[in-house]
């Protein structure tokens, strides 16, 4: 006898659709998977028959041979099970459904006959064929996320008995809802706020320009002073995510295996901050199964590299074409895979080895010598890709002590939302959504100086000796300081505090 079922795989952050064919005949007993299955489905083999065994069904010995086409795809992980055990009960006339091809099955069996969650689920809702199938049966631990999608209907299962139920006898389905609109609006103000940073207001405005036009950002300051504390509460100020930003990361944790069962959507900006010892493949993605990296896990978020001069050569070279292409391709012999990486770098170094070169109260034992090989291991091309460099001093304590509680993080995300708001409307037409994103199409439009701009941007670079990738980035800067200040045009006073923000480039 010969059935048919139909599964998605998963190929970067995209899935793509899997027909299993199943030909139970007689013969010597064994069970045979074809179409360039990896270990995993290879070894689903006696997951799969100890699962109907436990089910309650009993198999005569037979010959099976189980198709995954397309033949040329490699197969990999174990969301296949379900329906290729499907697929051997309908083979094997244990099942009869008349409408099996109708829908889409995903899940991990164990031994006892329980589905498991896998990963990915919301992708595969996002490309079912609608027109092709009617529903997705799935672990009823991934029915959230895939109920998101809002393309089909979703039945969850807990168990391959209950699969086979709700496929004899209709009444007894029951498809998973979720009210998205209530999942944006339920979510929860950040626990880390801007009140909680004594002093530092320098700082903090420069961290409000940079939220308000999505703008790399550097913090340069002694052991402290508050640089990983300043960047850990920058997601409470930048603007909340929409539904498609929400969906596009939540696809990309599913995908990771980083969602929680009780989480259905990302609603909150990500903040990545992996350790100075990672490497460049954990940190941009790859692998023989290409996965997503830190980069593409902080998309829509922010990627936070702390003590940036300890991260390797290889990891922080790797970092030029996401920040350059706000997206990541893995070549491998087999195929070509595409990660989004569209985030706001954000990062913290010392100004020394030692850390207390610019210390007022603890001394420098470092050589010049010492100073310029510690800043040299950030490559030229990488900090062009900076537009602002701040300056994060030691807290005096007066500032320390001060009882007045700070601007809270609310505030400062408002006046970010309402600039965003105005270069949303502004480049809407450019398929970009921030300052920081503009090409030199979009900056010779929108960037334009007065004479007066134009004579202190002239001196600036003369005197401070910027390069060409300077000025483009300290136009957009100053482009985002004056939609803060909700002026059209950019004055000489915006293009002086952008000038501010280039400390490490001045000659």
């Amino acid at each position: 006898m010969f059935s048919k079922t139909f599964t998605y795989g998963l190929s970067g952050i995209d899935a793509y659709r899997i027909t299993i064919e199943v030909h139970a005949q007689k013969g010597i007993p064994s069970i045979t998977i074809v179409g360039l299955p990896d270990n995993a489905v290879k070894e689903s083999r006696e997951r799969v028959w100890s699962a109907i065994k436990n089910s309650g069904f009993d198999l005569r010995p037979q010959k099976i041979t189980i198709n995954l086409s397309p033949a040329d795809t490699r197969k990999e992980g174990s969301g296949f099970d379900l329906p290729i055990a499907l697929g051997i009960l309908a083979a094997t006339e244990h099942l009869s459904v008349s409408d099996l091809e109708r829908f889409i099955f995903l899940g991990e069996l164990s031994l006892d006959g329980r589905v498991r969650p896998v990963r990915g689920s919301l992708p595969v809702a996002l490309s079912a064929d609608i027109h092709h199938f009617n529903g997705l049966f799935l672990p009823s631990d991934n029915a959230k996320e895939a109920a998101i999608a809002q393309r089909l209907d979703v039945y969850p299962v807990r168990s391959l008995e209950e699969t086979i139920q709700h496929l004899s006898d209709p009444s007894t389905r029951k498809t998973y809802d979720i009210d998205i609109q209530k999942l944006l609006a339920s979510a929860m103000s950040p626990m880390l706020d801007f009140s909680d940073v004594k002093g530092q207001f320098s700082v903090k405005r420069g961290l409000e320009v940079a939220a308000a036009g999505g703008h790399n950002c550097l913090m340069i300051g002694p052991p402290g002073s508050g640089k990983t504390m300043l960047a850990r509460r920058i997601p409470g100020i930048l603007p909340d995510m929409t539904l498609q930003e929400s969906l596009e990361t939540t696809r990309i944790h599913s995908v990771a295996g980083l969602l929680p069962s009780y989480q259905a959507l990302v609603t909150r900006r990500p903040f990545r901050c992996p350790h100075h010892t990672c490497s460049d493949i954990a940190l941009v993605g790859g692998g023989s199964n290409p996965r997503p990296g830190e980069v593409t896990l902080a998309h829509n978020g922010i990627l936070f590299l702390d003590e940036l001069p300890e991260f390797s050569r290889n990891a922080l070279e790797s970092l030029r074409q996401p920040l350059e292409d706000h997206c990541v391709t893995i070549s491998r012999a087999s195929r070509t895979v595409h990660f989004p990486s569209s985030f706001m770098f954000i990062a913290s170094m010392n100004p020394c080895p030692c850390g207390f070169a610019t210390d007022p109260k603890r001394e420098c034992h470092c050589t010049p010598l010492q100073i310029q090989k510690y800043v040299s291991k950030i490559s030229g091309p990488l900090m062009d890709r900076i537009d602002i460099h701040l300056d994060v001093p030691a807290l005096p304590s007066r500032d320390l002590l001060m009882a007045k509680e700070a601007e809270s993080s609310e505030m400062i995300r408002r006046r970010a939302a309402q600039a965003r708001e105005i270069q949303h409307k502004r480049l809407k037409d450019f398929n970009i959504f921030c300052n920081a994103q503009m090409a030199q199409r979009e900056i010779r439009t929108f960037c334009r100086l007065c004479p007066d701009g134009k004579k202190l941007l002239q001196r600036a670079i003369e005197e401070l000796g910027f390069s060409a990738r300077a000025h483009d980035k300290m136009l957009k800067v100053a482009r985002t300081i004056a939609d803060l200040a909700g002026c059209e045009t950019i004055r000489p006073e915006h293009l002086a505090e952008a000038i501010q923000y280039r400390s490490l480039d001045r000659v």
